[in-house]
């Protein structure tokens, strides 16, 4: 799953300067996020309550089956950060009904899409814990479907729902020359600061517990991103 914040007045100036303004806007959360779900994932291998804790929800995730991906994710990526939009004076009115509505949708969907992305990843490099498995599931998620895919996506439906809902604005930016080095790169680039170690972190788990630790990882790094950034745009995989 991918998730990153960027200026949109410093991706006019310079793709580049603009992805290492992200990446150093993301460092602190990011150090926290993954402090945090090494936390976690120590608390499942060296806890019993912890384990015994986790693996309840992972029982929990197999027996609701779909339909937990997609409440858990919709909530974690989007009820709870407008929610504390609308606590903030400054941010109450960033988004109308619609638009949460919108994105409350998109977020769902991608619980479904991460779910089956995660249970191919398991079916083909396997479920074993070892360096080799974890580092081949994280390059293909950070460096093949994030950059390819995820990314992508996740900007075209943030900037469809930043425009109300018209899709002429997302079009025309597409089609200028250098839209992926000026639009997706810089969000690209900052996600990776954050979510590599974090993902790295998530595949050491059993692949039932990887979307709850994601979807966990999701809603911390955009309630940090509301209060740490100038421009509280979030957006993710």
């Amino acid at each position: 799953m991918c998730a990153a914040t960027v200026d949109a007045s410093e991706v006019s100036v310079s793709p580049l300067r603009a992805s290492w303004r992200a990446a150093r806007a993301n460092l602190v959360p990011g150090l926290v996020l993954q402090a945090f779900a090494g936390a976690l994932v120590a608390a499942y291998f060296f806890s019993g309550p912890a384990r015994a804790a986790l693996e309840q929800i992972a029982a929990w995730r197999v027996e609701i089956g779909p339909l937990f991906g997609v409440v858990t994710t919709a909530v974690f990526g989007a009820v709870v950060p407008f929610c504390v939009l609308g606590l903030r004076a400054a941010t109450r009115g960033r988004y109308t009904g619609a638009q949460m509505g919108a994105l409350t949708a998109f977020w769902g969907y991608k619980g479904l899409e991460v779910a089956f992305f995660y249970g191919w990843q398991a079916r083909v490099f396997g479920e074993g814990g070892d360096f080799a498995t974890i580092a081949m599931k994280t390059f293909v998620d950070q460096f093949v479907y994030c950059p390819l895919f995820a990314v992508p996506c996740t900007w075209a439906i943030y900037e469809w729902v930043e425009h109300g809902f018209r899709a002429g604005p997302v079009w025309a930016e597409f089609r200028r020359p250098g839209w992926y080095a000026r639009c997706v790169l810089p969000l690209l680039v900052a996600t990776w600061g954050v979510w590599v170690p974090a993902v790295a972190l998530i595949y050491v788990l059993p692949t039932a517990l990887q979307l709850p630790l994601q979807n966990v990882v999701l809603c911390f790094f955009t309630l940090l991103v509301i209060f740490m950034t100038k421009r509280e745009t979030v957006g993710g995989s």
